[in-house]
């Protein structure tokens, strides 16, 4: 066996399930060890259809604690089967993927589990991951963490430490989990653990390559070829009699942080697109995200206008929203969506930004939303980590929550998303969204209103596109928001925007559970190679910068990894027929909740206990059954019919009476 091969069925059979990310002795990872052997033989049929393909494990690869520890009815004898059978491949070192190196090895060390309590066994850094494994073999306990999830390191205890577990290293991540780790002093092997960790969770502050550079990992279906831009916007019908598709921006010198190719009016010349781009913020003009099929109302996006405390304006800058106006026949009137609350936008005017005076910008009505800045949501989300982790008070919690303003942030960019979708397919109006610079708010405005208009951006392939086009073309400031590789923890430019955006889908697959074609699991999915640093998707904060860094030769894209095991990421109670409907998620308080399977998932008490994972695909293959049966029924149908049309009219013989 190679040691791809190896690498691969070991992380998928000992990793993915035998103990979970927070996995406990006892009837736990019995459980664990049954959901082990079912994904096995399920990756084993996967990997028959999809010659040359390499899964990484489910807890390298997204969460295994979501799919981990449940409550299934277990046979002690399975338990041993499974580890003798895996017992030959076993080695000193951890599971690798491809293109993944060992470097270093601690033993004797304690992960103090703040769920179930200390746990001893030995620690591992290779170049992507910390390893952790226990000594107890009748008990198997794994923890798996991309190190791209660390936001900082620290060590705990001193020379003079008391106590056997006062000495160690702590784990900051950014995932809503802290690890910890009690080593021996006699052992001296904290610092070599502590210096491995700091060089390559931190990678570009050590001048290192990410990890991504390095993975070697094959799939069945090459990701980077999911979004074409001019294929997504012939999809929605351009070019038209108003609309263009230009490449001004081939070479990212009208706009450094937006994408190649721009859809605008017909009728703006070269020349206006550049005096725009004078006026608006970081040259970011206002352009085509989406167009109704039908009343070619339109959302395009763009930043703040450069008017200052002057209040200075732009002709040309008021001739192209005009422009906008008149591309859609059915509306005299347009919005314009600021993301900002008023006082923001006016404490913007004495930074040289603000928003367009409703004086100078004709039959245009500017509407507030009141989205706070990126600073804000960080702390927010800094409270609900308090909250949901290590322990979650239950006596407390809901006023607990309700402290951070978390989900008072999310309904804000639910409702601004909702008074987009409203105004476009309820009043036939174009809508122009803006926040400050347009690659934060901006981005979550624009893509979740499409995603409440337009149902391709429902399904699988279409929401790749979404995040593809609104958040990682239109120049997201990912590498920035996250810190990918960076050891700056308090930098003030993190921020969990991209977070909330996925959270506020979430809560429309909760509204909506027939709506959506892809699953939780797909969401989880996203957000854990946000930070693992295993794909290459999500890198950079533009365009221009992926394209100098040859970004789609030299990494692999997470869409080809999810798309080579769709079946793990769909959703078994999606109906088509619901693709007719324009979604108005309505963002009540009393309908807002907190994403326990995302922020609570580290908690052994806040997972389902029935395994969801396994509920699912029993669902998927009922729903393909029953519509294998329908298929043969309506052939059935249609032949009976035919032989009735083809056989002669049967005659009575005539009656004497």
């Amino acid at each position: 066996m190679d040691q791809n091969s190896y690498s691969s069925e070991l992380a998928s059979a000992d990793s993915r399930h035998i103990s979970g990310v927070y996995g406990s002795n006892g009837s736990e990872s019995k459980s664990s060890s049954l959901n082990s052997k079912l994904e096995h033989e399920s990756v084993e049929s996967q990997s028959s259809q999809s010659k040359g393909s390499h899964s990484p494990s489910k807890s390298v690869c997204s969460s295994s604690s979501t799919t981990s520890s449940e409550n299934v009815p277990f046979k002690k004898e399975e338990l041993k089967s499974l580890q003798e059978s895996h017992l030959s491949y076993r080695s000193d070192e951890p599971p690798l993927l491809p293109g993944e190196k060992f470097h270093s090895r601690a033993r004797d060390v304690t992960y103090l589990c703040p769920f179930t309590g200390p746990v001893r066994g030995t620690l591992f850094v290779t170049s992507y991951k910390l390893f952790f494994r226990s000594t107890d073999k009748e008990s198997p306990f794994v923890l798996d963490v991309p190190l791209g999830v660390v936001s900082r390191i620290e060590k705990v205890g001193g020379a003079s430490s008391r106590g056997e577990l006062s000495y160690g290293i702590e784990l900051f991540c950014k995932d809503m989990r802290n690890l910890r780790f009690a080593h021996k002093q006699e052992n001296h092997s904290r610092r070599d653990v502590f210096e491995k960790l700091q060089q390559y969770a931190f990678p570009i502050s050590n001048k290192l390559p990410l990890f991504t550079f390095e993975y070697e990992g094959k799939y069945a279906l090459n990701g980077w070829t999911v979004y074409e831009p001019i294929a997504e916007y012939k999809r929605q019908g351009l070019p038209t009699e108003s609309w263009k598709i230009t490449k001004i921006n081939e070479h990212y010198d009208l706009c450094d942080t937006y994408p190649a190719i721009l859809a605008v009016p017909a009728a703006a010349t070269d020349e206006d697109l550049r005096a725009v781009a004078n006026f608006r913020s970081r040259g970011r003009i206002p352009v085509l995200s989406w167009i109704h099929p039908e009343s070619q109302a339109s959302i395009t996006r763009c930043s703040q206008p450069l008017v200052g405390v002057s209040s200075k304006r732009c002709k040309e800058d008021e001739r192209y929203i005009q422009m906008i106006m008149d591309a859609n026949a059915q509306s005299h009137k347009i919005f314009i969506m600021d993301a900002r609350p008023s006082v923001n936008a006016v404490a913007n005017k004495a930074r040289g930004g603000g928003f367009e005076s409703e004086d100078s910008y004709q039959n245009a009505e500017l509407i507030f939303l009141d989205i706070h800045n990126i600073h804000v949501m960080r702390e927010s989300l800094r409270k609900l980590k308090e909250v949901c982790f290590p322990s979650i008070d239950e006596n407390h919690l809901l006023s607990s929550i309700d402290s951070t303003h978390w989900l008072e942030h999310i309904r804000f960019i639910m409702t601004g998303a909702l008074r987009i979708a409203h105004k476009v397919e309820s009043n036939k109006t174009s809508v122009v969204v803006h926040c400050s610079d347009g690659w934060d708010r901006t981005s979550q405005l624009t893509s979740l209103a499409m995603l409440m208009l337009d149902p391709y951006y429902r399904t699988l392939k279409g929401f790749e596109v979404l995040i593809e086009k609104e958040w990682i073309s239109f120049g997201h400031k990912f590498s920035q928001r996250i810190g990918h590789g960076d050891d700056k923890h308090s930098d003030a430019d993190r921020s969990p925007v991209f977070v909330q955006f996925i959270d506020c889908v979430w809560q429309m697959t909760r509204k909506f559970p027939n709506a959506f074609e892809f699953n939780e699991h797909f969401l989880i999915t996203i957000l854990d190679h946000l930070y693992s640093c295993l794909f290459g998707t999500f890198l950079f904060n533009s365009e221009c910068q992926r394209v100098k860094e040859d970004l789609k030769n030299r990494t692999v894209s997470v869409w080809g990894f999810i798309n080579s095991n769709q079946s793990d990421f769909i959703n078994p109670l999606y109906t088509s027929h619901q693709q007719l409907h324009t979604l108005f998620a309505v963002p009540s308080i009393r309908c807002i909740d907190l994403w326990k399977g995302y922020y609570c998932r580290w908690n052994p008490r806040m997972r389902p206990q029935e395994p969801i994972h396994i509920r699912s695909r029993e669902l998927l293959a009922v729903k393909a059954q029953v519509l294998r049966k329908k298929e043969e029924l309506k052939r059935e149908l249609e032949a009976k019919n035919a032989r009735n049309l083809n056989s002669p009219p049967h005659l009575s013989s005539p009656v004497t009476v």
